[in-house]
């Protein structure tokens, strides 16, 4: 009892400890034996007793219980304790320790000193009934031995005590097993202990009910649980034993799991069926491995295939879910760095009994998942590889080498309409990757169809051999890809760069970026394997393209292509004829096409010309009748000619012409007719080449040939009485044409060395050619010697007499006339008539200009009018600005005037007013220049000068008269202009003018540098005044200030030079 008040005192004092804190001991002072037994054990948690009102109490009992032996003899074997006390006469020794216990024991449990209570109450009592029990062995014996009274007493003090204490314990125990049981750590030994202070019925409900009320705190759940399994061993409780195990393990894995994080309460207490739903929750945390999954299934007696199964496809599709977003389900699986969920999944199929469901499982998820995920779609092909399960419909090898394509295609279109349905109909969201990724599903699982309308959008030069071994891979129509690729690759590199250069004329888009697309584009049609779509492909290729080289090219490729198509086929078979067919129309189209980029080459592309294209050899004929070839006989100096005989050079070679004949044909022609037309009025048969248009032809068709080849083929012409080149007889107009031809094409030595005659006499051999042709006309026989033989003069008036009224006759005449120098004053003024009658303006004027020397015929009455109307005949027709031809006929009636021998009876001012009402005024300057009398001429130049534009006049003189025969008459015209604009100080409106540097040049010829250079100092152009006066120093050899600037320089100048 002093241990136990002992135990009281230590409850008065205040400590924080729920348990007994162990002491360290160090070096020789360790009980080694102490820290192998050392458990934490169950220290009560109650209110700090009150050690005034506790002790003296715990006084009282001990001195109750344990009675004083002062004055007593002890003997051996004595105990002082009142248990073994025996009973003294008329002491009862129980009643003292009544109330101290009573009072004690409702202090106690006031300060919820349960342990201290329980301690206390049975210690005492224990006591009680030991001193009762010892000192009443036989009730019998008792009654003779000890008061009655006191006997009473004491047993009725026991029986009392007895029933109060049984409530006390059990009320203690329970809130004892409370309090154990809601310790951190909970002492089982102990709380067995107290267990067995009550009832079995009562003990295991209590137990239930902690368990019940215990929520998730697994760890009491697993105290209380193992408190009942030895419970129920103690008392055989077989069922209840199960239960108490079952629970345990329950507990266990709650406190496991919940270590992961993981929630057990759904299947906490619930059957082994119901613990398998857990499972989706297990294999998605980054925590649970393989064994632990295994172990769970052996536990709960779960089929272990179906969860490793579940632990594979959850490893497999955490990171695709993760990149889509889907974080609720897979929130605790944390895949780090160095975790491989595929390197994880196949390492556990060996596990597996059977991977027959998990192959259909991954199968069927396969086709679930997101279609640009190829991480994803490959770890699941892997796995199934590795499961070796031959019960799976998907060729894992072209699967898993189709994604290692894809890999390395980066797309270069955005998704299709056939993507965007595909990812609604398995509610998919289109992912980021979408952008750059192929679909997997589309290209492996779908139909043909769908291959290609992912595939064509793709096609590009980069992309193609990645799409081939794709194409391979998935065993599709390679020739379909090829000629996908080359209406891809064409569409989209080189159609845009045809569109725009279609209106140009005669540009490639072939170029050195080009040339590799048009290359690729070859090498795509050359492998297909079908020689007929190659050429159907080529040729719809062929047909975008604008006329032109490229053009050309793509049909020539075509041919080949359809004659490598015809090759391949039998000559039996039916395909030949229609290749045969495609390669005529191809053939067709191709000389069309080629024909039509010559002509736009060397821009001849006129609607004329291209109506022809389907006619080459008419359109050769129709080339050389051009004008541009007259235009270049007449003008060789000219620009700009598009070259003819390379444009039927080519043409010919495209569409297999025989040039030869061709040019045999055209000289027949031009050359030999068979009838010669009608001579045109304005046409000149009397002069050289360039009166005759098919003569000038001709000379332009045999520039190509050697000089010596055309020189002789001419020369049999003009010799022969039939044609060397065709069947018909020859006249003295063929031959003098092939003379004249000749004549022009080859120079004087090759004339006379072919013919052995001087060159004059082949003159007039061609002169009376071209006489005796005229006669034949007439029909009016006449041969080269009857001609030689006869009176010209008697010819001439004969001739006239008969055929005056024949335009033909008349210039005959003339020509005649004018050869054998026949000057008849009556014969030249009906000439002069007739040809004003016949309007023969043009042929008028070379005759004026012809006898413009001949004296006598100044005085026919005629003369005067017909220098009139020659001179005046283009203005009746030209418009205001004139046209080209007009300008040129204009031109040609001033040449006539400068060389009119009659032009005090000419009304000059008449005619620079004729010149000035079709805007030439340089020409009507230089009429006025050519007024006989000074005073008029003075007076009309003057009046012309102050109305005058000098800039347009001096722009007329530039474009029109610095050539041919006014070139220096223009120097007077362009004189009489500056010195114009130097009298009336027009400087400055000249200065940024390109005649500024005519006027400086006049200046110092005329040597007027003072007044301009002051001209130009008043309005400061200091920099063009300072250039006319260094120019003026430099010429005349003196010194120019090399330091000053302008202004000094022309100031110097002016001061230097005031005499100038």
């Amino acid at each position: 009892y002093t241990q136990l008040a002992m135990e009281f005192y230590k409850q008065c004092q205040i400590e924080d400890y729920g348990f007994i804190a162990k002491t360290a001991t160090f070096g020789a002072d360790r009980d080694q034996y102490e820290e192998w037994t050392y458990e934490e054990y169950f220290s009560e948690d109650g209110i700090v007793l009150d050690p005034l009102v506790v002790l003296p109490v715990a006084y009282d009992i001990t001195t109750a219980l344990v009675p004083s032996t002062a004055g007593k003899k002890m003997y051996p074997l004595d105990c002082a304790c009142l248990a073994n006390c025996p009973y003294v006469k008329g002491e009862n020794f129980l009643l003292p320790a009544k109330t101290p216990i009573t009072v004690l024991v409702e202090n106690l449990q006031e300060c919820s000193q349960c342990e201290l209570t329980l301690r206390l109450v049975i210690r005492t009592f224990g006591t009680c009934l030991q001193h009762g029990v010892s000192n009443n062995m036989e009730n019998q014996l008792s009654t003779k031995l000890y008061d009655e009274k006191v006997l009473a007493e004491t047993n009725a003090f026991i029986f009392a005590f007895g029933e109060k204490i049984a409530t006390l314990i059990k009320d203690t125990a329970m809130a004892l097993l409370h309090k154990v049981f809601n310790c951190r750590v909970v002492d089982c030994d102990l709380a067995l202990g107290y267990c067995t202070l009550l009832s079995k019925k009562e003990v295991f409900k209590k137990l239930w009910d902690v368990i019940n009320n215990a929520w998730q705190n697994y760890t009491k759940i697993q105290a209380v649980a193992v408190v009942g399994a030895q419970l129920a061993l103690l008392y055989n409780e077989d069922e209840e034993r199960r239960k108490f195990e079952e629970l345990i393990i329950d507990a266990e894995w709650g406190i496991q799991l919940s270590n992961f994080g993981i929630s057990f309460q759904s299947v906490f207490r619930q059957r082994s069926e119901r613990k398998k739903e857990l499972l989706g929750t297990l294999v998605q945390s980054s925590h649970v491995d393989t064994g632990l999954i295994l172990k769970y299934c052996s536990t709960f007696k779960l089929d272990s295939d179906a969860a490793l199964q579940l632990y594979v496809e959850t490893l497999l599709l955490s990171a695709s879910n993760c990149k889509r977003g889907e974080g609720d389900s897979t929130k605790d699986y944390v895949q780090t760095p160095h975790s491989d969920p595929v390197k994880k999944a196949k390492e556990i199929i060996p596990l597996l009994k059977s991977t027959q469901h998990l192959v259909v499982s991954l199968s069927g998820i396969l086709h679930k998942l997101d279609p640009y995920d190829y991480e994803t779609i490959e770890g699941v092909l892997q796995v199934i590889l590795v499961a070796d399960e031959k019960n799976t419909n998907i060729q894992l090898s072209q699967a898993l080498g189709l994604i290692n394509h894809l890999k390395s295609c980066k797309r270069i279109a955005p998704p299709s309409d056939l993507e965007h349905q595909y990812i609604l109909e398995h509610g998919i969201a289109m992912p980021p990757t979408a952008q750059t990724r192929l679909p997997f599903h589309l290209l492996f699982f779908t139909t043909a169809s769908s291959f290609w309308g992912i595939i064509s959008a793709e096609l590009s030069e980069e992309s193609f051999p990645t799409l081939l071994l794709i194409s391979k891979l998935m065993k599709v129509s390679l020739d379909t890809l090829y000629m996908m690729a080359s209406k891809h690759v064409f569409e989209k590199n080189l159609r845009p760069k045809a569109l725009k250069l279609k209106n140009a004329e005669h540009f490639s888009i072939i170029n050195k970026d080009t040339a590799k697309t048009v290359l690729t584009i070859q090498s795509y049609l050359q492998s297909i394997s079908n020689p007929e779509w190659a050429a159907a492909i080529a040729h719809k290729i062929a047909q975008e393209l604008p006329t032109g080289p490229d053009k050309i090219h793509a049909l020539k490729f075509c041919l080949h292509l359809a004659e490598k198509w015809k090759k391949n086929i039998l000559p039996k078979d039916d395909a030949h004829e229609k290749a045969d067919v495609f390669i005529k129309k191809l053939s067709v189209q191709y000389q069309r096409s080629a024909t039509e980029n010559v002509l736009i080459t060397h821009k001849l592309n006129t609607p004329e010309f291209l109506k022809q294209i389907g006619k080459p050899a008419n359109l050769i004929v129709s080339l050389y009748e051009h004008s541009s070839v007259e235009q270049r006989i007449r003008y060789p100096t000219g620009r700009d000619y598009p070259d003819i005989h390379m444009a039927v050079k080519q043409i010919s070679e495209v569409n297999n012409l025989n040039m030869s004949r061709i040019c045999t044909l055209l000289l027949e022609k031009w050359i030999c007719p068979p009838a010669l037309p009608q001579a045109d009025k304005s046409k000149d048969v009397f002069g050289d080449i360039h009166g005759d248009e098919d003569l000038r032809r001709v000379i332009y068709l045999l520039q190509p040939y050697p000089v010596d080849y055309s020189s002789r083929m001419l020369y049999a012409i003009a010799t022969s009485a039939t044609s060397p080149i065709g069947d018909n007889q020859l006249t003295y107009a063929h031959r003098s044409r092939a003379l004249q031809c000749l004549i022009h094409l080859a120079d004087t030595d090759t004339v006379v060395s072919l013919i052995k005659k001087p060159i004059d006499e082949v003159k007039y051999y061609l002169k009376c050619c071209i006489y005796l042709s005229e006669f034949e006309f007439l029909n009016i026989p006449y041969t080269l010697e009857s001609f030689h033989s006869s009176p010209k003069e008697g010819m001439i008036k004969g001739l006239w007499k008969n055929h005056s009224h024949e335009p033909r006759a008349v210039k005959l005449v003339t020509e005649l006339s004018l050869e054998y120098k026949v000057y008849d004053p009556q014969l030249w003024g009906g000439l002069l008539q007739k040809i004003l009658g016949f309007n023969l303006m043009h042929y008028l004027r070379k005759v004026l200009v012809a006898i413009s020397g001949v004296h006598c015929l100044w005085e026919i009455p005629n003369f005067s009018r017909a220098w009139r109307s020659a001179i005046l005949s283009p203005f009746i027709t030209a418009s205001c600005p004139p046209s080209p031809s007009q300008m040129e006929e204009c031109y040609e009636c001033f040449v006539v005037l400068l060389k009119c021998p009659v032009l005090a009876d000419l009304d000059v001012v008449g005619i620079a007013k004729q010149y000035a009402q079709i805007d030439l005024p340089a020409f009507t300057l230089g009429c006025l220049l050519l007024i006989p009398h000074m005073e008029k001429r003075e007076q009309q130049i003057q009046g012309f000068l102050s109305t005058c534009n000098p800039e347009t006049v001096l722009q007329q003189v530039a474009d029109c008269m610095n050539t041919g025969e006014v070139a220096g008459f223009a120097s007077q015209i362009r004189d009489l202009i500056l010195n114009n604009i130097i009298e009336k100080q027009q400087i400055e409106r000249f200065v940024k003018t390109k005649y500024f540097s005519m006027l400086k040049r006049q200046a110092i010829q005329s040597d007027r540098v003072r007044s301009i250079a002051e001209c130009l100092a008043n309005t400061h152009c200091w920099d063009e005044a300072a250039d006319l006066v260094k120019e003026y120093l430099k010429r005349h050899g003196q010194l120019i200030p090399k330091s000053a600037n302008s202004a000094e320089t022309v100031k110097a100048f002016l001061n230097d030079h005031t005499n100038i």
